[in-house]
């Protein structure tokens, strides 16, 4: 007698995980991380822009977003 359950491969390929918006993170509203804060620091320096000590992880994410989009930094590099 056979089962009900199929012996057909299934995909157990990796999803890709979309990014949580900073505002939906329940841990967003923490103080920023060690790693966000250098990093921050790195991309404000290099914007000359200055850098706020007292933003939370999900204000960080998103300014470490705009700064990448200004400098440049966090873009793979194109060959050509």
């Amino acid at each position: 007698m056979r089962s009900s359950a199929s012996n057909a491969p299934t995909d157990h390929a990796p999803r890709e995980n979309p990014a949580k918006d900073p505002d939906e993170w329940t841990t967003g509203d923490e103080p920023m991380t060690g790693a966000q804060r250098s990093y921050l620091r790195t991309l404000c320096q290099e914007a000359n822009e200055e850098f706020d000590e007292s933003l939370t992880k999900a204000e960080v994410s998103k300014r470490i977003d705009e700064l990448q989009e200004r400098t440049g930094r966090g873009k793979p590099k194109r060959d050509g």
